[in-house]
């Protein structure tokens, strides 16, 4: 039987014998310059920290496509993680962790659950699907939280327009261990067997097609394990091979760095970058964070998710926002965070493109409804007639 290392090296393909620590050191090890990022605040442990002035500038046209700029920049070509200080008003994450908190017992009166992707049964707690509950549960706490528009530009930055929020609560309790270190969802949930069946090229893909996201939702100092991060990890061709090789995961427990968080800071992160979840040796704080996963229209998203539901539950909230005087980037965002936003795939014999090149999608008619006042049955009604031609 022929062993990993001893697999022959194979022009566009790889495998762990094409791993090289050496390189991989010398990628991450490079320092990140502050002065290379005009919009960030600091540089901590190599990671780049954006906080009022950035969000400011996003305000405006030409200074939130210049922050967007920066931002992608940064997760691709620098550290690959930034740190949003304050992105979410604490008041308004305490409001959800409530609701957050009601999952969570609810999950728990009704015994373990398995498949906690990095964690033993019963070790944390972990809410999936945490987007729509929140949504249907609570709609004018979703539309406050998710209103927030530093979500939407770094969004933005990686993924463009379109974009698709999963979210999951994740809660790391006294005593919760280390995850191992690892990439993220597409090819980050394989092994490196199965890594090696995709072409190189597509290793390169895979990372632009997910953002991934946490939340703080409550203050978290080292103690308590914030997660591990090791800056310009992303960077490193082959490395959904190579964190699945010990000398790797070795070198990872050696260079990793973590950040304290308070609660409203949010931590964004190419899914290449070495990772995980650290030990809370803490002995009473609970650590949660809201994990997102935002996904590219181009892309499958990990999680299905009811957007109809969703609609149809926001969308009068956000009426009675908008005759309240919310901001059009504040009602937009809460749409991006909700409705799917792009058309495809449908059933083009009953949803054709008529007038472009592409159907309405689900956002746009929600949109649409907004702009002109539509009575929420009337939406009900449109979103039925979308879900008919869709066969949804």
């Amino acid at each position: 039987m022929t062993t990993p290392a001893a697999r022959q090296r194979t022009p566009g393909w790889f495998a762990p014998a094409d791993c090289s620590l050496d390189d991989f050191r010398a990628l991450v090890e490079t320092p990140t310059d502050l002065a290379a990022y005009p919009f960030a605040d600091d540089v901590r442990e190599n990671v780049l920290v954006y906080g009022p002035r950035a969000y400011e500038a996003a305000r405006t046209t030409a200074g939130r496509r210049a922050v967007r700029a920066e931002l992608g920049r940064a997760l691709l070509d620098g550290p690959g993680v930034v740190v949003l200080a304050g992105a979410f008003d604490p008041a308004v994450v305490d409001r959800v962790s409530v609701v957050f908190e009601a999952m969570v017992a609810e999950q728990r009166a009704a015994g373990p659950r398995d498949g906690d992707f990095f964690a033993p049964t019963g070790e944390n707690d972990r809410v999936w699907r945490a987007l729509d509950k929140l949504a249907l549960r609570a709609p004018e706490a979703f539309a406050a939280y998710y209103a927030t528009d530093a979500v939407a530009v770094v969004a933005q930055a990686w993924l463009g327009r379109g974009y698709q929020i999963t979210s999951q609560v994740n809660v790391v309790n006294p005593g919760g261990k280390a995850q191992e270190p690892h990439r993220d969802y597409h090819l980050g949930f394989m092994s490196d067997r199965q890594c090696e069946e995709f072409p190189a090229h597509v290793h390169g893909v895979s990372p632009l097609l997910t953002l991934q996201g946490a939340v703080a939702h409550c203050d978290m100092p080292v103690e308590t394990g914030p997660t591990m991060l090791l800056p310009n990890s992303q960077k490193y061709p082959a490395g959904y091979v190579a964190y699945q090789q010990p000398e790797f995961a070795a070198y990872f427990q050696e260079r990793h760095v973590q950040l304290p968080l308070v609660t409203g800071d949010a931590v964004f992160f190419s899914p290449a970058l070495f990772h995980g979840a650290g030990t809370n040796r803490s002995a009473t704080v609970r650590r949660m964070a809201n994990l997102l996963q935002i996904s590219s229209p181009f892309g499958r998203a990990m999680e299905t998710v009811d957007r109809d539901a969703m609609c149809r539950a926001l969308y009068p909230v956000l009426l009675a926002h908008m005759a309240s005087g919310w901001s059009a980037q504040a009602v937009e965002n809460v749409v991006a965070a909700s409705a799917e936003g792009y058309a495809f795939p449908t059933d083009l014999d009953r949803d054709p493109p008529v007038g472009g090149l592409a159907p309405a999608s689900q956002a746009d008619l929600v949109r649409a409804a907004l702009a002109a006042g539509t009575p929420p049955e009337e939406v009900g009604t449109v979103l039925d007639a979308l879900a008919r031609r869709r066969d949804l």
